[in-house]
């Protein structure tokens, strides 16, 4: 029983450390867009990790009657987490589809948003792992708030694209990109969602 509980709460804590490493690698990358190809496969190469992790999960599932936590909460926890890592990798994606080259203030500002939201899911995730549920109510509680960060981010940024770029075809790329990275946020939310009703049901 032991063994078992350790493959799931040891699996959680792989995929919230890939998550932390795939969203720092996208901050690092849109402040230096030289070689894209190299970035977004880099980003898909996170991301397929983090699906291994997802596959190590069911697999365990499936043949586990007793699990550390609820097996709805570990199904939603890893669907929620899965989300962030294929977010985020989606938005690299759109940067070698786009041939986007240029830097790109708000991006960079979604990033640092995102990399805040990553460490606070991660720390919530070992703090889970370690069964100390209450103190991750606080992780959860500024996930929360970074969200509402790149929500008021998101209205600013399509408030100044409509305002300065001229191009349409740019503007067009860049608002799907900025939503994108607020709609990654969601996903980080998602995940403190899930916290906290595994908070709730189990102190």
């Amino acid at each position: 029983m032991f063994k078992k509980k350790d493959i799931f709460f040891k699996t959680l804590e792989e995929m919230a450390d890939t998550l932390v490493e795939a969203i720092e690698y996208f901050a690092s990358g849109v402040s230096d867009l030289s070689d894209v190809s190299a970035f977004a496969k880099r980003m898909k190469e996170l991301e397929s990790e983090c699906d291994q992790y997802t596959h190590t999960i069911l697999k365990e599932l499936n043949k586990t009657f007793i699990t550390p936590i609820e097996r709805e909460d570990i199904m939603e926890l890893i669907t929620s987490l899965d989300d962030v890592v294929d977010g985020i990798e989606a938005c690299a994606s759109r940067f070698e589809m786009y041939h986007l080259r240029e830097k790109d203030e708000y991006i960079t500002l979604f990033a640092e948003i995102l990399v805040r939201c990553g460490h606070q899911v991660k720390s919530a995730i070992y703090l889970l792992t370690q069964k100390k549920l209450l103190p991750m109510r606080e992780h959860c509680i500024s996930i929360n708030e970074l969200e509402n960060q790149a929500d008021d981010l998101l209205r600013v940024g399509v408030t100044s694209l409509f305002a300065n770029v001229k191009d349409p075809i740019e503007l067009i790329k860049r608002k799907e990109i900025y939503e994108r990275l607020e709609q990654t946020s969601d996903y980080c939310e998602d995940v403190a969602n899930v916290l906290e009703s595994i908070i709730m049901r189990n102190s």
